[in-house]
């Protein structure tokens, strides 16, 4: 009887083994990732990022678990799922390429490290305290693309050089980044002697009512801000400058790639690998408020001649000598 207990004993022992290792084991880290757009829209940007977190020693699925909220080009889901990640506690929220999600987790939550990516200053827009110093439970990626708003208006002119009226297209459900470089558009069109015609678009079916008004206001161009909503409708915008012949600019390099004329803007890519490097150095204990928000500051020209053809124009050579990409 003993011999048989003793036996019965160590085979339960062998068993609880493994299972007591396993409850020993520490959980494995999640990250909550908001996105503005939809996966079908990103899923070269997100390989970036998972490069970037792999640079970190972080493997989706292997050692760090993922979950994906997906607005779908909806402003007025973010403030619930930006809610959803916080109670499900992940380890860090990652936001990119969207000021209104980047505020909604600020808003959220002071105590879950943010990672944001997004083109209005987080100094301006309260994301942070100062870029070398962020302070709080923010850092991430400036891409600083108000600062080109300007910049492709001066384009657009070089190409339609008797332009008299541009017309600007802004989504104004995305509010701060609308008002941030609408006022760069009006400064840049003022030193440039031209009228400035905002029109807004914040749903699919507002983006043809907004080429009506600026085909009847007789704009000579179109330039595009950089909203997350809008970039979502690019096929659409660009088939519609097509039907009406509107030369147009788009902030993000997906426009000239869908055969839209020319796009100015930052290297998306590269930006998402920073976020996941960011993303990993966070899981690895570094505090948000030690990290400085990182600045891409590099911008690419790419210029699409065969939308330029049907158009009819024709890219001066000083232009295309300093484009970065040309689709022929």
């Amino acid at each position: 009887m003993r011999r048989r207990a003793f036996i019965t004993l160590l085979a339960g022992s062998a068993a609880a083994w493994p299972l007591a290792a396993r409850a020993q084991q520490p959980a494995m880290p999640v990250i909550g990732f908001l996105h503005l757009t939809s996966l079908e829209t990103n899923r070269e940007n997100l390989a970036a990022f998972r490069q970037g977190l792999g640079d970190t020693g972080y493997i989706e699925d292997k050692n760090v678990a993922i979950e994906y909220r997906w607005a779908q080009g909806q402003n007025d889901r973010l403030p619930a799922l930006v809610s959803e990640l916080v109670r499900r506690q992940v380890s860090v929220i990652v936001v990119l390429e969207s000021t209104n999600s980047a505020l909604a987790a600020k808003a959220a939550t002071q105590t879950i490290p943010i990672v944001f990516m997004q083109g209005a200053d987080p100094v301006q827009i309260g994301l942070v305290d100062s870029l070398n110093r962020p302070g709080g439970n923010l850092t991430g990626i400036s891409l600083l693309a108000a600062g080109t708003v300007g910049k492709r208006l001066e384009l657009l002119l070089e190409l339609v050089p008797a332009a008299k009226t541009i017309a600007y297209l802004r989504n104004t459900t995305n509010l701060v980044n609308a008002e941030s470089e609408t006022r760069e558009a009006e400064l840049a069109a003022r030193t440039r002697g031209v009228r400035l015609l905002v029109v807004n678009a914040s749903r699919p079916s507002e983006i043809e009512t907004a080429f009506a008004d600026l085909v009847q206001q007789r704009a000579d161009a179109l330039e595009l801000s950089g909203d997350g909503f809008l970039f979502t409708q690019y096929d659409q915008i660009v088939a519609l400058a097509a039907r009406h012949a509107v030369p147009a600019i788009y902030p993000w390099h997906k426009g000239t790639a869908v055969g839209g004329l020319m796009s100015y803007g930052t290297n998306l890519l590269d930006a998402w690998r920073q976020a996941g490097i960011y993303t990993g150095r966070i899981l690895n204990g570094k505090k948000p408020a030690d990290l400085p928000v990182q600045q891409v500051t590099k911008v690419d020209l790419r210029i699409n001649l065969k939308t330029a053809k049907a158009l009819g124009l024709t890219f001066p050579l000083t232009l295309l000598g300093r484009a970065d990409e040309v689709i022929e």
